[in-house]
């Protein structure tokens, strides 16, 4: 039944947006919002006229990222760029064997998430060899990457850009922050108040292209009505998980919750790039 049916593109209501912030001078954060799709592509034919067109069109999984240029400099902007990129390609090439493996092979999607992200981490070292980069210059980002099958789903995250889960009233960090901060929290070292507000939040102890990057990938149940968040640390820095849940509990839709969200940074001072990714299952009774 309808339950363990595959969301068509109507059921999915998604939007995303990217600042550059208030401060910044230009913007390093990239993000991607889209789907990997079965279909048949239409050359020639005398059954139809619409030639170079796609027949039979499926949605099979929503693919969103984030990514936040880590360093300051145009490095950051292109170690996002290249991440995003790279990562899309690669989960373009390996998601249909990947599919097709899974219920024989559960950890499939996991290990090969986690190996594209190790691969585009050795580029970028590669990238920053080449150019005999020196402190002054980094080709490192974070990344935060969510794939949206179904039932289920897998995040896969490198750094602190997050992922939020949104469902009756509640919401979730499905993420963790890979700072000296939140492994001060996690040692109980520091409350969580004063290490968000301490100088080793902004630390990173993993990034892609960093002196070290640990990719960690999180199978997570999916629900129809569930909405999916995904940020730069630029809206959490400024928009408390508060008032995340109460944009979320009133949203009307994604793209309404998207850029109020970043209006709320904004009006906070918007001190860094701002990106929000907001997606979810419509209710039975929005699109019918």
């Amino acid at each position: 039944m309808r339950d363990h049916a595959r969301p068509r593109f109507t059921d999915i209501d998604a939007w995303g947006v990217t600042h550059r912030g208030r401060v910044r001078p230009d913007n390093q954060d990239h993000f991607f919002l889209g789907s990997l799709i079965r279909g048949v592509r239409v050359e020639r034919a005398s059954v139809t006229d619409i030639e170079g067109g796609i027949l039979h069109l499926e949605r099979l999984a929503t693919l969103a990222m984030v990514a936040d240029g880590v360093g300051g400099s145009a490095g950051g902007e292109e170690a996002a760029r290249r991440a995003v990129e790279g990562l899309v390609s690669s989960v373009s090439a390996f998601f249909h064997e990947a599919e097709f493996r899974e219920g024989e092979d559960p950890e499939v999607f996991s290990r090969l998430l986690h190996d594209a992200a190790l691969a585009v981490h050795e580029s970028l070292l590669k990238k920053a060899e080449g150019v005999g980069i020196g402190g002054e210059r980094r080709f490192a980002t974070t990344l935060t990457l969510f794939l949206g099958l179904w039932p289920h789903a897998y995040l896969l995250q490198v750094g602190d850009s997050r992922c939020y889960i949104y469902q009756d009233g509640t919401l979730t960090q499905i993420s963790r922050d890979q700072t000296l901060a939140q492994e001060m929290m996690d040692q109980g070292v520091m409350t969580r108040t004063r290490a968000e507000q301490s100088r080793w939040a902004d630390v990173l102890f993993s990034a892609v292209g960093g002196s070290q990057a640990e990719p960690v990938v999180t199978r997570v149940v999916r629900t129809w009505g569930a909405t999916v968040l995904l940020c730069s640390d630029g809206l959490t820095k400024h928009v408390s998980d508060e008032r995340i849940r109460e944009r979320l509990t009133s949203m009307t839709s994604s793209r309404q919750v998207v850029e109020g969200l970043l209006q709320d940074a904004l009006d906070d001072g918007g001190t860094d790039n701002i990106t929000v990714i907001v997606g979810r299952t419509l209710p039975p009774t929005e699109h019918l």
